[in-house]
């Protein structure tokens, strides 16, 4: 008989959901409820339009919609964030995690809404379903939300339905529904924050780094639509194109980012991080080490390169290849978490950035680096990268800085949450760094017992479990702030259940595991 890999990928997150509503409870567990029901019913008609290729746009090919998990993780974060905040004491950001819950329940909804209304003929059952889920998160956000709340909201929403037909017309086959949720939906909630706190500049507070990423995101993604309408109109490959691109870099960083992000800091950005980076000897040997990684990744690339022009010009890189990546990765996360948290999310947002503006360099093939960079990142493609953009790296520094970013530091007065939530800034090293590293490694060489319905084998998975297992107990040695008291089986119980929705799910996988995990080991 074979099996659906969808229904069980659909059955993994509903046991997510419940094993978080064992713990949060409070008025908006039903709607949560409610959603994962309706989303299950419309990710079938999601599936359909793909393969009918009757979908408004072009989504990445040979994957389901992934409605489901994507669905769920904004409520589910802002449920648990929630609980954290209120067992602290912490109204404003026990609001603000209420916020968060309504908001990625409206935009999972929206997304819906658009599957209900280009099927033909009218799924009758489908859409009873989703108007019951619709009615009760719509009361539930009139009984528990505030008018400017509300409004914030909606703002997101609105952001979000401009923001995603953008994207998904400028970059087809990118992404999945689901994949389109989670980061357009990510960044329209960032865009309204960043937007909101610098027209109320008098009601900024909290540490200077949280501010980084904000203004990071927005400053790439309006480079990259402005570029990507103009360059619709003009070469981008000749010189004076590419000077161009790199005077209005230069002019939108310069000019706008960094006074924008003075603001918030109250200094200029650049002695400020200056001064940040050089505050003690231990900042400056973690950022050599640093260096000193990202020269044996830059070999790595040119090594396998090497070897391509050597022998055939069909040559890719191995997953064993690959994987090397995700070991550098965790080599370079493991030390700032347990040294200095703050410095990794500071260095963890300056990546990004970098990434992306290399990225955008490769795309438009921007002089005189852009041409380079296509021939050395060509031979690291796998089936995801179908789409004009090259996403896997970005993929992987997200995967791992997601939960040292999203970490409730102001409902943590110490720093440091007790029991297992020691380990939730870990949840990146854990899901991607270490068992997705190990699952892909032995999988593929040892790996004979298939999961029905997937490519993914039972060894990969069992190792993944145990090797996540193994270097929680190393964190436990080396980082003493952690205190797992008697949490042991909820631990080995997040694992298992996440190395199983990496089995079976055909989303990106180093964007959805560190966040399920994430949610698990904060409850």
């Amino acid at each position: 008989m074979q099996i659906n890999p969808v229904l069980v990928e659909s059955a993994v997150v509903l046991a997510a959901v419940l094993c978080v509503h064992t713990v949060v409870w409070n008025q908006h567990s039903w709607c949560s409820l409610a959603l994962v029901i309706q989303a299950f019913y419309v990710q079938h008609k999601w599936d359909r339009l793909l393969k009918s290729g009757a979908a408004v746009f072009q989504f990445r090919p040979a994957a389901s919609s992934g409605i489901v998990p994507a669905s769920m993780v904004m409520p589910l974060l802002g449920l648990v964030l929630r609980e954290k905040c209120s067992a602290s004491g912490n109204v404003y950001f026990e609001r603000f995690s209420m916020v968060i819950t309504i908001t990625g329940m409206m935009l999972a909804l929206f997304l819906s809404l658009i599957a209900l209304g280009i099927t033909r003929p009218v799924p009758t059952n489908t859409c009873i379903v989703a108007g019951l889920a619709s009615c009760a998160i719509l009361y539930t956000t009139r009984q528990t939300l505030t008018v400017s709340e509300v409004i914030e909201v909606l703002e997101v929403l609105l952001i979000f339905v401009y923001l995603s037909l953008i994207v998904l017309y400028l970059l087809p086959r990118c992404f999945t529904p689901g994949e389109a949720l989670l980061i357009v939906g990510g960044i329209s909630f960032i865009m309204n924050q960043l937007i909101k706190r610098s027209l109320n500049l008098s009601e900024v507070k909290g540490d200077p780094v949280n501010y980084f990423l904000p203004v990071v995101v927005v400053g790439s993604l309006l480079l990259g639509v402005f570029f990507a309408l103009l360059f619709c109109f003009m070469e981008s490959e000749t010189w004076v194109s590419s000077l161009f691109f790199h005077m209005m870099t230069a002019v939108l960083v310069l000019g706008i980012l960094m006074p924008w992000l003075s603001l918030f800091i109250g200094r200029h950005p650049i002695m400020w991080l200056l001064d940040f980076l050089t505050l003690n000897d231990k900042r400056l040997c973690l950022l050599g080490y640093w260096v000193f990684l990202a020269v044996v990744a830059t070999c790595v690339v040119l090594h396998q390169n090497y070897r391509r022009q050597s022998g055939s010009k069909k040559h890719q890189a191995s997953t064993v290849v690959r994987k090397y990546f995700h070991l550098i990765v965790v080599a370079t996360f493991v030390p700032g978490m347990i040294y200095d948290r703050q410095l990794l999310h500071v260095a963890s947002v300056g990546c990004l950035a970098v990434f992306l503006f290399l990225e955008y360099v490769r795309y438009f093939r921007i002089r005189p680096l852009g041409q380079l960079l296509r021939q050395l990142l060509t031979l690291f493609l796998d089936e995801r990268d179908s789409g004009p953009l090259i996403l896997t790296h970005v993929y992987l520094l997200l995967g791992m800085s997601l939960p040292i970013w999203l970490f409730p530091a102001p409902c943590v007065p110490k720093g440091i949450l007790p029991g297992v939530g020691g380990l939730v800034p870990y949840a990146g090293v854990l899901a991607v760094g270490v068992g997705d590293t190990v699952a892909s490694v032995f999988g593929s060489t040892m790996g004979e017992i298939h999961w029905p319905g997937t490519k993914k084998t039972v060894e990969g998975t069992a190792t993944s479990v145990f090797a996540q297992i193994i270097a929680v107990a190393m964190f436990l040695i080396f980082d003493g702030s952690i205190n797992l008291n008697s949490t042991y089986s909820w631990i080995v119980g997040s694992i298992t259940l996440v190395a199983l929705l990496e089995a079976y799910t055909s989303q990106i996988d180093n964007l959805l595991l560190p966040l399920y995990l994430f949610i698990l080991l904060l409850l």
